[in-house]
């Protein structure tokens, strides 16, 4: 083919680079930030995904048992005993989970897909009539045959998360027995695709450009089951595209690190409501379109269940709007008829952890919570105060009062089981937390 005859090729091909380079250079920096956010959902999971295989020993299909008491993971939840465990089921497999039966305590096996969506929990409210014994975890058309007595569960991926709660309550050594009776095991041999590579990185340094270099094979590895998202995977899958272009990587990435990283930073605060110096995020375990509340949830508190299950406050603020610090006594009041039991049919509990990785801060006494079970003291008119500070103040009772690091600010954590609908519809906010004194004062 001579050259005036190869013109005509030669011009679309021009034409068509042209056209991708003038698309990726229209790129707004609104579509690349929105693009991170929706994806850093999927990358958190995925980077939990890598660690518990590589640091926590996980095997697929194979239930762990966390020994009660453990405070080295982020918000701990020390009112109950934790079982986790990674599920892969396929088109000639299910995964069997035997439960024991659990009365007169709160319980649930939850389950989670890649997205960090709660897509079941197995539990006496669920299943009524089959609250325990055998549960059938499997896709929609797997051809597999399975006992009459096994309750049938779909699920809506390959790959799905567990974590298995048994109140501890008063009998924790009870609670730990029926824990280990939780049983899991797959009737075949599924074949499990490889997790796609997602880059490294640490809590509080997430990734950058980066994260796009390998990100339509992140979106096809799980399927996100909420409606609606098609606009923002292909935002994605525009940002990958000026990530893999020498062009346009550069320019791109200063987006990211001036305008996408911050926005990520600022999720929590932006998914919740406030007051009385307290958070509420009002969409958690199930999420809908609200992938800004999935993300920020999925970097805050992985593994969030649903507000059927469970609601979560955070405190970072006194009234006046300061941050919590040790260095001073806060108080928090339940007026009568309005304590933590009348919102919970199970049980409630309160921690405090640190600002930067969420976890339960060291302290002589070697005391992390109030709950249901420390046998808060009521005041003489039937209300309850709450009582936070490095030492305990004079005259208050140890069972109202929860240390924090002195000199250091910190978070509170208040958890309701079993929440009342006034919690469920995100109407209620706890007692606000009121100064008292400085730590000089207790000295």
């Amino acid at each position: 083919m001579n050259f005036v005859k190869a013109l005509p090729f030669i011009l679309v091909f021009l034409s068509g680079i042209a056209a991708e380079a003038r698309d990726l250079k229209n790129i707004s920096n609104k579509e690349v930030v929105d693009a991170y956010q929706y994806l850093m959902g999927r990358v958190l999971v995925l980077r939990q995904e890598n660690l518990d295989f590589a640091n926590e020993g996980f095997k697929w299909n194979e239930i762990k048992h966390r020994d009660v008491g453990g405070v080295q993971w982020a918000n701990p939840n020390l009112d109950v005993a934790y079982s986790e465990a990674w599920v892969a089921i396929d088109e000639k497999s299910c995964t069997i989970v035997e439960v024991p039966e659990i009365k007169d305590r709160y319980y649930t096996i939850q389950f989670l897909n890649g997205w960090g969506e709660t897509t079941a929990n197995i539990n006496e409210r669920n299943f009524p009539k089959h609250p325990s014994s055998k549960f059938a975890m499997c896709l929609k058309d797997a051809n597999v045959i399975l006992d009459p007595d096994v309750q049938k569960i779909i699920l809506p991926s390959k790959k799905s998360r567990v974590l298995a709660r048994v109140e501890l309550g008063a009998d924790p050594k009870q609670a730990t027995e029926l824990q280990k009776q939780i049983k899991m095991y797959s009737t075949g041999k599924p074949v499990i695709a490889e997790a796609p590579k997602v880059v490294s990185f640490e809590h509080k340094s997430p990734p950058g450009i980066e994260v796009f270099d390998n990100a339509s094979a992140i979106l096809e590895s799980e399927k996100d089951i909420n409606p609606g998202m098609g606009g923002l995977q292909r935002k994605v899958l525009a940002v990958e595209a000026a990530a893999k272009n020498n062009k346009t990587r550069n320019s791109t990435a200063r987006i990211i690190q001036e305008k996408a990283i911050p926005v990520f930073f600022g999720l929590i605060e932006k998914i919740q409501k406030h007051k009385n110096g307290w958070g509420l995020a009002p969409r958690h375990g199930n999420y809908g379109s609200d992938y800004l509340a999935r993300t920020g949830i999925n970097y805050g508190g992985i593994w969030a269940n649903n507000s059927k299950e469970a609601v979560y406050y955070t405190a970072i603020k006194n009234t006046q709007g300061e941050f919590l610090n040790g260095n001073t006594v806060y108080s928090m009041t339940f007026p009568k008829g309005k304590t933590p039991d009348s919102y919970s049919k199970y049980f409630w509990s309160i921690v405090c952890v640190d600002t930067k990785d969420f976890k339960v801060i060291p302290n002589p006494d070697n005391k992390f919570i109030i709950n249901k079970q420390t046998g808060v003291k009521p005041n003489a008119d039937g209300s309850v105060t709450l009582y936070f500070a490095s030492k305990q103040p004079q005259g208050v009772a140890k069972e109202n009062w929860l240390p924090t690091p002195a000199g250091e600010n910190y978070n509170l954590t208040l958890r309701f089981y079993g929440p009342s609908k006034e919690l469920q519809n995100g109407k209620y906010f706890p007692p606000a937390l009121v100064k008292q004194s400085s730590l000089a004062q207790l000295n």
